[in-house]
């Protein structure tokens, strides 16, 4: 009698063991998750600074028509009247 309850718990054991790691839910399927869920959080916060930056710049368009000249300098190349341009070039070597 006490061989056949051995031999039970045995295969519960071993039953319980390959769930654990082959079945679904498993370790490995943990383990894959913990990584997709690191990778989500980096792109997460690479979102949130680009947000961040995004609403500067509409905070800043909203309050002054200082950044908006500033951005059609640079972005533009707008030139008042009456100003000289100059364009640096570095030199070739």
């Amino acid at each position: 009698m006490g061989k056949w309850v051995s031999m039970i718990l045995l295969v519960c054991l071993s039953l319980l063991q390959y769930r654990l790691w082959f079945g679904k839910h498993s370790i490995p399927d943990y383990l894959l998750q913990e990584k997709e869920v690191a990778k989500q959080e980096l792109q997460n916060a690479k979102l949130r600074q680009r947000n961040s930056l995004l609403r500067a710049d509409i905070h800043d368009l909203k309050i002054g028509l200082e950044a908006i000249e500033e951005r059609a300098r640079n972005e533009l190349g707008l030139i008042k009247p009456g100003e000289t341009f100059y364009r640096i070039l570095p030199s070739e070597r």
